[in-house]
């Protein structure tokens, strides 16, 4: 099954795991969408500064701490994805509540380490 993702918090910067992410689920066959604080590619991917729609979401992979993600809450939602994955320092109670009421899976793990052991 294609599980459409979107990496929220990418970045051309090769040492950031968002951009490890980025690689990862390409090299694993899944459709990527990008949003970052700059424009660049990483691969075959492009990354948008804006929050454009994007139908099909599955995942939605976040890179972006919990002092940042307040202004995506409504774009988040939008997006109608199945999950939100909360990687390492992304946790947010106020986002996950909202993600609950929502009817939006929403789990603490690392896309790196889901991909690693076939588990995303």
């Amino acid at each position: 099954m294609q599980k459409k993702t979107l990496v929220l918090g990418a970045s051309v910067k090769e040492d950031r795991y968002a951009n490890k992410a980025v690689k990862k689920l390409r090299a694993n066959h899944i459709a990527v969408v990008a949003i970052g604080l700059k424009k660049g590619n990483i691969g075959d991917v492009f990354i948008e500064t804006e929050k454009l729609s994007y139908p099909d979401i599955h995942t939605i992979t976040l890179y972006i701490g919990p002092q940042h993600q307040q202004t995506y809450y409504s774009y988040i939602l939008s997006l109608h994805p199945k999950r939100v994955l909360f990687n390492p320092g992304t946790e947010n109670e106020a986002l996950v509540a909202l993600l609950k009421e929502n009817n939006i899976d929403r789990e603490v793990a690392c896309t790196l380490v889901l991909l690693a052991t076939g588990q995303y």
